[in-house]
């Protein structure tokens, strides 16, 4: 008896359907998040009378605060101006790591929130940095909460005495509510040392130079620092008036 269940079927199989399949009410995604926090306090500024010489204090004015050697950071060169630590910006990002990839990470780590949070200006100011309070990670670069900063100063175009103003920042993959308060105690402290110097003559209104458009600044001739603006009648880094020809 012929198995009838054996026998080849003489129509063809069906093509699967080609129709798209509905999406679901809710699709299952993975979050992806980074906040990163930069922030930075700075007191008044206080004029100082003392000329060039002033500028040797200014790590003295760390005394007691900083918990590693303090560094001097003086202003930028012509060349470098443009430099800034933005990686969106590689042109200015390069010169950001030439001016600086031989300083300390804690130095590095405190010029990028500075920087970036608008609280030094490195085209004309001269900065005192250390480590104020905190910790450092395995490749000594300070916690998310660590206080970095110290003293900026600049010279007054006009009287060509330094002004000097304490300056704090913190931050980075945290937030915690009691570093602003601990910064508004350093801050004081920093002001503390600024007004005890010999030479400190009393508050002022901290007023920026604005550089003027154009290229090709001044060489001071004591130093050979050349400035980043054409106006300048003080060496950003030695203070001392600019020669004219």
């Amino acid at each position: 008896m012929p198995l009838d269940f054996l026998k080849r079927s003489g129509r063809k199989p069906e093509p699967a359907s080609t129709a798209p399949r509905l999406l679901p009410d809710e699709i299952e995604a993975e979050e992806h998040e980074l906040k990163l926090t930069y922030r930075a306090k700075s007191s008044q500024g206080v004029r100082m009378t003392a000329g060039p010489r002033a500028l040797e204090e200014l790590p003295n004015m760390l005394a007691g605060l900083a918990q590693t050697p303090v560094e001097v950071i003086e202003p930028l060169a012509l060349d470098l101006s443009d430099a800034a630590p933005t990686i969106i910006k590689p042109a200015q990002a390069l010169q950001w790591i030439n001016a600086n990839h031989d300083r300390s990470p804690v130095a590095r780590h405190a010029l990028v929130v500075l920087e970036s949070v608008d609280a030094v200006d490195p085209a004309f100011e001269t900065a005192a940095l250390a480590l104020l309070s905190g910790e450092v990670d395995t490749s000594g670069y300070p916690e998310f909460d660590a206080l970095i900063g110290g003293v900026a100063s600049h010279w007054d175009e006009i009287s060509g005495d330094m002004i000097v103003r304490g300056v704090v920042g913190w931050g980075g993959r945290g937030v915690r509510g009691d570093t602003d308060r601990a910064a508004q105690k350093m801050l004081a402290s920093l002001l503390a040392n600024v007004l005890a110097s010999q030479h400190a003559v009393g508050f002022t209104p901290v007023e920026r130079p604005v550089p003027s458009a154009g290229h090709g600044g001044l060489v001071c001739a004591h130093c050979g620092f050349a400035s980043a603006h054409e106006r300048a009648f003080y060496c950003p880094k030695c203070g001392m008036r600019m020669l004219r020809g």
